[in-house]
């Protein structure tokens, strides 16, 4: 078994992680284009989209919580990519209480809810792609 460094993830962690944040970005993303800007309506806009997007948030928490314990504990002691680390964290908190108002609360903050979860989705992505980027060239 191969040793890793502190906070470092195992490979199959670190692909799942990336894997399922880009599939729930990038069908968040594919989904406000065609719902809100019409770009490409019909397909980027269809409801199968959006479950793509629903499933891939649900397998991005998972992912998270299999982070949590070691790599964002070893991350906070260490001081390393420690912006982007909590923006992320921030980002993904308000993105999940976003997502449950989408669904369970009361149509007058419907709107709001989902102008700050598209906004702030953005924010997480670009601060997501800085994280790993600035990962690999640290390497």
């Amino acid at each position: 078994m191969r040793k890793h460094g502190l906070g470092k993830m195992p490979s199959w962690q670190r692909w799942f992680t990336i894997f399922t944040l880009s599939i729930c970005s990038l069908s968040g993303i594919a989904f406000l284009l065609g719902h809100e800007f019409h770009i490409s309506r019909s397909i980027l806009g269809d409801h199968l989209v959006l479950t793509l997007h629903g499933v891939g948030s649900a397998f991005t928490l998972m992912a998270f919580g299999t982070i949590l314990p070691f790599h964002i504990k070893a991350g906070l002691k260490s001081q390393k990519n420690l912006i982007s680390g909590i923006t992320q964290l921030a980002c993904l908190s308000i993105l999940v209480i976003t997502a449950l108002l989408l669904y369970y609360g009361p149509e007058e903050i419907h709107e709001g809810s989902e102008l700050t979860h598209w906004i702030i989705g953005l924010v997480f992505f670009t601060f997501f792609l800085f994280h790993i980027v600035n990962r690999t060239l640290r390497k």
